[in-house]
């Protein structure tokens, strides 16, 4: 049987809460952590480099706490996962102790991701602590994160993690092996995909919903973080955890599903873009600046012809062909009032308009990430 994980020597490697935790005590599944444990010690041996985005706070939390309701008010749940994060990083910190792995702590909010400073921040931290052999356990600041700015599930957390990173390729453990042609519990006649090439909108179609009260994330956010993931040139993999040593099983042949990264790798700078949890503005372009866009240029005012959203100077925003596709993204290089005002208008108009020395450029060609279907041309 092929190991799977062969190629890779970066993992990022996402754990869902009811593969943590047990759905109907609350408490820890202290057995399978520990064979998990044993699977990543013996990866981390063979100088494989691991970062563990982990669930599971608010599930253990709620258990503490005695917070029996399956739906929780935001602000229990935020008391859940100050308490449950506690054990949290101490079970994994034991675990991974047996074997004689130092683990460190990282809580991310959504603006970790979204601002460049943060963003570089955090990539160091996790890269200094691997390179001073040390697994981080990542997770969602849930504590202080409100319904409004959440990640909303691990599952695109772990897929920016990658990408952050550089990881070679990020593993999903879920309580299904990979990707159906439709939702198996529903469709007895699913049949299961082992390899994806390209995320197209039938495979968008394929994906279900979530099923556990203890998890945000379903297969849909699976293959949304698959979209995230492959554009930045990063492999992921959906395999079944919920029986013990799911990664041994990994290397042993068992059925996951691969999605295949596309073959160039993003720059860092446009990975991020890629990465942006919240497009906070759109921009619609005629058919000359599509065709530009396409050709690795600038996106000029010239041939903008309607702008939307209410977004300043930097942020993300989307690019629009006439036909209504997204065709890019990138930051913006103005703000929306100049953007209303010089649109359609040429560079010289846009000098005399904003005054001389303003950057004439609505995004830069080095600040965008110009999608080729379901690729992305760096």
């Amino acid at each position: 049987m092929s190991n799977a994980l062969a190629p890779y020597r970066r993992l990022t490697i996402k754990i869902g809460s009811a593969l943590l935790v047990d759905g109907k005590t609350g408490k820890l599944r202290t057995e399978w952590l520990a064979a998990l444990a044993e699977d990543l010690a013996a990866l981390k041996a063979q100088g494989v480099s691991l970062v563990i985005v982990s669930s599971g706070a608010i599930a253990l939390g709620r258990r503490l706490l005695g917070l029996d309701a399956k739906v929780l008010p935001l602000d229990q749940s935020q008391a859940a996962a100050s308490a449950g994060q506690i054990a949290l990083s101490q079970a994994w910190a034991e675990a991974l102790g047996r074997h004689g792995i130092v683990t460190g702590q990282i809580l991310l909010t959504p603006n970790i991701t979204e601002e460049r400073r943060y963003f570089l921040n955090a990539r160091t931290t996790i890269s200094t602590l691997l390179g001073l052999g040390a697994i981080p356990i990542i997770n969602e600041n849930d504590s202080v994160a409100t319904a409004e700015i959440r990640y909303g599930d691990n599952d695109r957390l772990s897929a920016r993690v990658a990408t952050m990173i550089e990881a070679d390729c990020l593993i999903l453990l879920s309580d299904v092996d990979g990707l159906y042609t439709a939702p198996p519990a529903k469709d007895p006649t699913a049949a299961h995909l082992p390899f994806v090439a390209a995320i197209t909108p039938e495979i968008d179609a394929m994906a279900g919903g979530a099923a556990s009260h203890l998890s945000r994330g379903g297969m849909t956010t699976k293959v949304e973080a698959g979209k995230i993931a492959t554009q930045a040139g990063t492999a992921m993999i959906i395999a079944k955890g919920t029986e013990a040593h799911p990664l041994r099983g990994l290397t042993e042949g068992v059925r996951h599903t691969l999605f295949a990264p596309v073959e160039t790798r993003a720059q860092a700078r446009k990975r991020w873009i890629m990465g942006h949890l919240e497009l906070v503005g759109a921009i619609h372009v005629d058919a000359g600046a599509a065709r530009a866009l396409l050709d690795g240029k600038s996106l000029l005012p010239i041939g903008i012809t309607r702008v939307t959203g209410d977004f300043d100077r930097g942020d993300a925003i989307a690019i629009f062909d006439p036909d209504g596709r997204e065709i890019a993204r990138g930051l913006a290089g103005l703000g929306r009032e100049a953007a209303d005002i010089v649109k359609g208008k040429n560079s010289k108009a846009v000098s005399d308009l904003l005054g001389i020395g303003t950057r004439s450029e609505m995004v830069h060609r080095d600040n965008m990430v110009v999608l080729m279907g379901l690729e992305a041309k760096v």
